[in-house]
């Protein structure tokens, strides 16, 4: 087998590469803090007297562009603590003070001069708590873990800031409730801290421990913070009530008596809660959350076989996600994705007598519990329970009677993540657990769902050589189990189609009642240094099925890759820094066949004038589509070549812009794909941001699936040649009245229009001469039927004919958010909330993107208008 050939040998060449020598690590700095004696006032001055109790910590050095060069500004700071809280005051002078850039943004959001500090108070060598101030006064936080390599800027705690400035510089006083930090309960602590500045008039960043960029890490390199004793880890308690009313106004419909009024009125309560169950241990509840104040996902054309990827951005899944992610065999496949949870209703309603339906645009959450810790020893847990309702569509029959119709079942969602650090992180075992359980899915489509789906995984990160090597090891397999319905659904399914009539390996049981599948993942490289690689295999097997609660783009692949970088912070007479990478990789379906094989090659710079380059190629050898037929034979396609790039200017600057363009050409030129995106950002005062980001595209593919007919005389698999244009734009502004007071209103107009013709029918899809993969209808046997809108097709073989829908497209759309975000007292927030939402969709064949704009003038739209009040109590 394919799969144990490529783990031998991946197995066999990490243990031959591992010769290297140990790596110099800096001198570990040690800063000692004091309890304070008196009162400190969080005013941004540093003058109250208990700050004289502790000398200054100093002495920054240089961490970007150049590793241990002496920093244009020196920076000191000083640290005190309480029972309750930890004091932090940072002294960032600057000898032209007039030039400091105080640009404000939202949270977790600005640029200008910063500076911020990293807490590892589990001192586990993997986790921090960063606590980021703005010159301007803005916050900024995030939980890091996996020793820097995730960043989650979703947790947002509570804690205090303020700044200010004088003829030295400027300053930054916070104030930390020690609930918002996990440590162990003992008598004396040692952290783990690191103070970041950043300067941004010289785009430079330096830091108190010095840490080479090119390290393999950051938390296990941080300098100590000691002489804390006698403090107590804090059970936190934080209950968040919100109430929330909204109105909506959208085009009336004559008839419908779901929107004959063209508006409706809506009101909903519900909490949640952060409750410290232990000092290790955090609960986080939401009962019947709103997320009325999320923005739209973006507008997109899919003409493939493959479902979307879109990010999460509900506030409840947002923060902490990383802890419950469990990527496996590459990509973006995940055990836990948690869009999943209150997705669309995915039942459907079948009954002919249906004149008049009102179906949800979501399933409701009913509720959701988070347990997430840490204990001293470096075992770590992730646990989410939640329960989505049963959901109804209220329809009108054809008589004029009224009533519900079940397409969502009730479900509970399950999933769990644990991890072991062992030798202070320098090995990580860990485990996951998910399972989703649906309760009477019966009738409207819903019997075709799973019942019951199950998935776990087990991972090992080791590193060795202080770190510059390291390697990953990752199993996983699933389960589900349904009706024997639900199951053939799942094998037939366009990320397996075990009923290809060319695969020799599965087949289709239409009496199985559950699937099993498995996936695993190696990879062993170099993390540190300016030159790296990593070399990698990993595999999904045929009945892996994730997506009850998790994401898989497809299975039946195994995947070996290599992929080395060279980058140096070196600071040149031309250059600031610079990357230059290469990736390979072979793909194979578990029969043996080599599906792709391609080859990438990319560089990126930045000038002395902080101006940016980036640039790449791509080539890739034929490649073999199981599922593009959808269900029908594997395709080849020619291969092809990509070149892209991007530059972007000076982001110091009040105005700067970027520009991407990107080609594709297809071998015997079956595909060409071309585009264009530009970004543009003016700050016309430092409390506003502005950008603009359009783009535009516009493609043809001669081999565009377009459907498959079962006739007389066998199937029909037929393609065209669709001419694709497509235009977007993501417009976003932000004002900040003041740090906790911001206007944002994000905007995106979306125009698409696709054009078939040259329809063809697949013949030979695997043979090895492109011409004979298919045949091209002639004028005589196709015709449009302009009335039906449909094709008919003669074909000078049969006696009969057979028809097939214009799969043209027109697609029109423009989505919206405006919020006015107002944290009146920290963790207590007010959102005034304007949605606005259109589209119209025809396959009108004399349309063309041209007059898609008045298309776009005329649009009808959706308003909502919404107001949420949440206030934070701390118990």
């Amino acid at each position: 087998m394919p799969i144990r050939r490529g783990f031998l040998l991946l197995f066999l060449l990490s243990v031959f590469l591992v010769k290297a020598q140990e790596q110099e690590l800096p001198d570990r700095k040690s800063y000692t803090t004091a309890k304070r004696s008196s009162d400190i006032v969080i005013d941004g001055k540093l003058d109250d007297e208990a700050w004289d109790q502790v000398e200054w910590g100093g002495d920054f050095i240089g961490h970007d562009p150049e590793y241990l060069a002496e920093p244009s500004q020196e920076t000191q700071f000083k640290i005190l603590y309480d029972a309750k809280f930890l004091y932090v005051g940072i002294r960032a002078f600057d000898t032209e003070p007039d030039k400091i850039v105080r640009r404000m943004s939202r949270r977790d959001g600005f640029d200008g001069d910063w500076v911020e500090i990293n807490i590892d108070s589990y001192n586990d060598k993997r986790t921090a708590f960063s606590f980021t101030s703005s010159v301007s006064g803005v916050k900024g936080d995030e939980f890091v873990s996996n020793n820097g390599d995730n960043w989650d800027s979703t947790w947002d705690p509570i804690w205090y800031l303020k700044t200010s400035i004088d003829e030295l510089g400027w300053i930054a006083e916070l104030k930390i409730p020690l609930s918002q930090l996990r440590f162990a309960n003992k008598e004396e602590h040692v952290w783990g801290i690191q103070l970041t500045r950043r300067f941004f008039r010289e785009q430079e960043r330096s830091t108190w421990q010095a840490v080479d960029p090119n390290a393999p890490g950051w938390v296990h390199l941080f300098g100590e913070l000691r002489g804390i004793k006698g403090i107590k880890p804090q059970k936190q308690l934080e209950i968040l009530p919100y109430v929330v009313g909204s109105a909506q106004t959208y085009p009336k419909e004559e008839g419908n008596p779901f929107r004959e009024d063209g508006r409706e009125f809506d009101g909903n309560v519900g909490v949640d809660a952060k409750i410290g169950l232990t000092s290790d241990i955090t609960l986080d509840l939401t009962i019947n959350p709103d997320f009325g104040q999320v923005e739209a996902d973006p507008s997109q054309v899919n003409l493939g076989a493959f479902e979307l990827f879109f990010r999460e951005q509900r506030p409840f899944f947002l923060e902490g996600n990383n802890i419950l992610e469990f990527r496996t065999s590459g990509g973006i496949n995940n055990l836990f994705y948690s869009r999943r949870i209150g997705r669309r209703p995915q039942g459907f309603l079948a009954d002919d007598d249906i004149a008049y339906s009102d179906v949800p645009g979501q399933t409701r959450l009913l509720g959701a519990a988070k347990i997430t810790g840490k204990n001293a020893k470096g075992f770590s847990w992730g646990v989410l329970e939640s329960v989505t309702r049963r959901e109804y569509a209220e329809v009108v029959d054809t008589l004029g009677n009224f009533r519900d119709e079940a397409i969502e079942p009730m479900t509970n969602y399950f999933a769990s993540r644990f991890q072991q650090d062992i030798q202070g992180g320098k090995t990580v075992f860990g485990a996951v657990v998910t399972n989703v359980n649906r309760f009477n899915n019966q009738g409207n489509g819903m019997e075709l769902l799973h019942d019951n789906a199950q998935s776990v995984g087990v991972d090992l990160d080791h590193n060795f050589k202080d770190r510059k090597y390291g390697m990953t090891l990752k199993f996983s397999g699933s389960r589900v189990e349904g009706t024997p319905g639900a199951i053939y659904r799942t094998q037939t399914s366009f990320q397996r189609s075990f009923q290809r009539t060319d695969n020799n390996y599965k087949e289709v049981d239409s009496t199985r009642t559950e699937l099993m599948g498995t996936a695993g993942t190696f990879s062993f490289g170099k993390r540190s240094g300016n030159w790296r690689w990593m070399v990698g295999s990993n595999y999904r097997s045929p009945e892996l099925e994730l997506d009850d609660i998790g994401f898989l783009r497809q299975t039946d692949v195994v995947n070996n890759w290599f992929w080395s970088q060279y980058r140096t912070n070196k600071v040149t007479k031309l250059f600031r820094n610079q990357r230059y990478s290469f990736y390979s990789e072979q793909n194979l379906d578990f029969g043996g066949v080599t599906t792709s094989r391609s080859l990438n090659f990319d560089a990126g710079v930045q000038f002395q004038n902080f101006w940016g380059f980036e640039s790449g190629f791509f080539i890739e050898g034929n490649q073999v589509s199981n599922a593009d037929l959808r269900g029908g034979p594997s395709i080849i396609y020619p291969g092809g070549k990509n070149w892209w790039y991007w530059i972007g200017t000076n982001n110091q600057k009040k105005f700067r812009f970027s520009f991407n363009n990107w080609y594709y050409w297809g071998d015997q030129d079956y595909v060409m794909n071309y585009g264009v995106n530009f970004n543009m950002t003016i700050r016309p005062i430092d409390a506003m941001r502005i950008s603009i980001s359009p783009r535009y595209s516009r493609g043809r593919n001669d081999l565009q699936y377009v459907t498959d007919l079962d006739l007389s005389d066998g199937s029909r698999y037929i393609l065209g040649t669709v001419s694709q244009h497509t235009y977007s734009a993501s417009i976003r502004l932000n004002y900040n009245i003041t740090p906790d007071l911001t206007l944002e209103f994000w905007g995106q107009p979306f125009m698409a229009t696709g054009l078939y013709d040259n329809f063809k029918r697949v013949t030979e899809p695997n043979s090895e001469s492109y011409s004979d993969r298919f045949r091209l209808y002639t004028n005589e046997e196709i015709s449009f039927d302009s009335e039906e809108n449909v094709f008919e097709v003669a074909e000078s073989s049969r006696n009969d004919t057979y028809s097939f829908g214009n799969p043209d497209f027109n697609i029109v759309e423009f989505r919206s958010n405006f919020v006015v975000r107002w944290e009146y007292i920290p963790g207590s927030v007010v959102f005034l909330v304007w949605s606005n939402n259109g589209s119209t969709f025809n396959q009108d064949r004399n349309n063309s993107f041209s007059n898609l704009g008045s298309q776009f003038n005329n649009l009808e739209a959706t308003n909502t208008f919404l107001i949420k009040y949440t206030y934070r109590f701390i118990l």
